[in-house]
């Protein structure tokens, strides 16, 4: 087996918690209505979300992430009957300062210290991932950050996925790459990367091609995968 040299992160639902916007902003005082409804909309944001970067992967109508950020919001809001403008407002500034979860520092300073070159493949844009990197305090332990905005497409397009090699070199068996959707798991996978699913809700291993090496609860797995 090729050996692992290089530590590929997805960004939004593995490194940052999708739902911590709007589950802070339920805990606020006079959001009640939010407070009733937010996991329901936390879950149809994101998935929203994701849709829009499927369906426009295979038109070929690419745009800017925070477009498909408000679009999906927009969408989870209407469901919702949530039509304070104000409350749209609040959840995309939170979006820039998303939570990282709780082992997020430790394992990528681990996994530095232990030689492997570390980096982010997101979906989303420059600005978005540079905000999010720097309000979690983590860009010291990245040495890239790489955005699909670079080839004008979303994951799972293997355009995606080239940007690793050709950043840093080597094949695709000396990257692991470590994501929290299992689509993109099965994608990363069928490339040619050594995958790690960080399955956090438990889920059943999605019916596609490309099949996890590996899956844990959560990141603290990886420096032990990598033995650093």
């Amino acid at each position: 087996m090729t050996r692992i040299t290089t530590c590929i992160f997805d960004a939004y639902g593995t490194l940052f918690d999708v739902s911590a916007a709007a589950r802070a902003l339920a805990g606020e005082a006079g959001r009640e209505r939010l407070a009733a409804v937010w996991q329901q909309v936390a879950a149809d944001w994101r998935a929203k979300q994701l849709e829009y970067s499927w369906l426009r992967a295979v038109t070929g109508d690419y745009c800017d992430f925070w477009q498909l950020t408000e679009d999906g919001l927009d969408w989870a809001l209407e469901r919702a009957g949530l039509t304070d403008a104000d409350l749209r407002r609040a959840l995309l500034g939170l979006y820039w300062r998303l939570a990282a979860y709780p082992e997020v520092p430790g394992v990528l300073a681990r996994l530095k210290a232990g030689g492997m070159t570390c980096a982010i493949l997101s979906n989303g844009s420059p600005a978005m991932l540079e905000g999010a990197v720097s309000s979690a305090g983590i860009g010291a332990h990245l040495d890239a950050v790489l955005s699909v905005a670079e080839v004008g497409t979303f994951k799972p397009d293997a355009r995606v996925y080239d940007m690793v090699c050709a950043r840093f070199g080597g094949s695709p068996g000396a990257v692991l790459f470590v994501s929290s959707n299992g689509w993109d798991i099965a994608a990363a996978a069928a490339y040619g990367f050594r995958t790690l699913w960080v399955n956090r809700a438990g889920m059943p291993v999605d019916r596609l091609p490309g099949r996890p090496h590996d899956v844990a609860a959560d990141l603290t797995a990886v420096p032990e995968m990598l033995e650093v």
